[in-house]
């Protein structure tokens, strides 16, 4: 059968020749008037339309569009995206075939992580390497080390005017292509801002203050804060060199913000701003896409759809479930082998919350991340213990999560008993997770 046959019979649409093509999307661009240039691995259509007029469209005004049939161009998704509204600019990259394309909103990202920065580096000097070798860059920040406001903590985001820029700043910077100061650093997309709605923000009466010293205390804090007017504060909560400061009224906090930011406490310059709120059923699940391992419930001993029984956790093995988001039962799909050390090799300390989530192998470890991430108090464990009918010790934590933002607590504890302290503990934080 030929290909074209073949094509018809299997619905997958008709093979075209190059010419074919580029009559189709000159008929396009006739059609429409909009103009089309490759550019950068990929095809442009449109930016702006023909009399457009003002700025281009704001963030969050951008879908992705995967999955798009190799077969498939501009003539004929074009047709298919109008149906939504007017299309200001269409990017096409053909990097997958199927039957089904998959949509979602476009994060936009400008901001880049950039690590294993030399920490005597100040911001003006990684400014100014930045844009010697990438173009757009807007800004720079920087985190001073906690115990050594002198450096840096060996990292840095740079922010760029556009997310285009940004991409190509990435690209620019791949490891081993571009070396500052002499040093190979790290280069990745950097964790998107979590997004609160105008309404939340405006009842927020609590701050967030960065950059204290470690020997800073909450005492310190609240008394300097009542200083621009007394009995204002509420309470102050401290972590590390990081706190949240609750206010009893928003009206003080907001104007608390615009007198301390950039006030100096205990010789540490301060920054301050409106502490975002944590929405605890912006959960664990959804952080994950909401593609929860059905095995990993039924491992926890969650009632079966089929016949409300419980499926006992069997052996301590079967403790690992996948949460990254993969239905087959398993570890999580993490590369656990050992590399030597040789001579002379160059070791950076870093961050664990500077790694991505794929680096950790256990539930412990992803809730503990989790929770930073989420600016939450870390996980408390506590243990208790019982005897079984034959006289073995088994063992159960229970597991309080504190948002430190809103002062919310939340207690987590499986509904069953293990026989060592690593398997409660894992267990327990597994069980967290997916109830969070």
């Amino acid at each position: 059968m030929h290909e074209e046959n073949k094509a018809a019979a299997n619905g997958c649409g008709k093979i075209r020749s190059g010419a074919q093509n580029g009559a189709a999307l000159l008929a396009l661009m006739e059609k429409t008037g909009y103009s089309m240039v490759q550019q950068n691995g990929q095809r442009k259509f449109g930016g702006p339309p023909p009399g457009w007029e003002g700025p281009p469209p704001p963030r969050g005004c951008e879908v992705f569009v995967g999955k798009i049939p190799r077969d498939m161009y501009e003539d004929e998704l074009v047709p298919v995206f109008e149906r939504a509204g007017k299309i200001y600019e269409l990017r096409l990259m053909m990097e997958f075939s199927g039957k089904f394309i998959g949509v979602c909103v476009s994060l936009d990202n400008c901001r880049l992580f950039i690590g294993a920065i030399p920490k005597d580096k100040k911001k003006e000097e990684i400014l100014n390497e930045m844009k010697k070798v990438t173009e757009g860059v807007v800004d720079v920040i920087v985190y001073p080390n906690a115990t050594d406001k002198t450096k840096n903590r060996g990292f840095a985001f740079v922010e760029y005017e556009s997310h285009r820029a940004a991409a190509m700043a990435r690209r620019r910077l791949i490891p081993g292509t571009f070396q500052p100061w002499g040093h190979t650093i790290q280069v990745d997309w950097a964790d998107p801002e979590k997004v609160v709605d105008e309404e939340t923000m405006q009842r927020v009466k609590v701050l967030y203050v960065r950059n204290l010293m470690i020997s800073t205390t909450e005492d310190k804090i609240k008394a300097e804060f009542n200083k621009f007017k007394p009995g204002v504060v509420e309470r102050v909560k401290k972590l590390r060199d990081y706190a949240f400061v609750h206010f009893f009224h928003r009206e003080d906090a907001v104007a608390a913000m615009s007198v301390m930011n950039g006030k100096c406490i205990d010789g540490a310059s301060i920054e301050v701003t409106l502490a975002k709120p944590v929405n605890k059923e912006s959960s664990w699940k959804q952080h994950f896409n909401g593609q929860i391992s059905p095995s990993s419930e039924n491992l926890l001993g969650f009632p079966n759809k089929e016949d409300g029984t419980q499926k006992s956790l069997g052996k301590p093995a079967s403790l690992s479930v996948r949460l990254n988001g993969q239905h087959s039962p398993g570890p999580p799909e993490v590369e656990r082998s050992t590399y030597p050390i040789f001579p002379g090799i160059k070791l950076t300390p870093i961050s664990m919350y500077s790694l991505k989530l794929s680096h950790f192998s256990s539930a412990v470890m992803h809730l503990d991340y989790f929770c930073h991430k989420n600016s939450w108090a870390p996980p408390e464990y506590s243990l208790y213990s019982t005897t079984s009918q034959d006289g073995k010790i088994l063992l159960v934590y229970k597991v309080l999560i504190s948002s430190i933002a809103d002062d919310s607590q939340s207690y987590f504890m499986p509904e069953k008993l293990c026989t060592t302290v690593e398997d409660a503990k894992e267990l327990a934080a597994q069980f967290t997770l997916l109830h969070l």
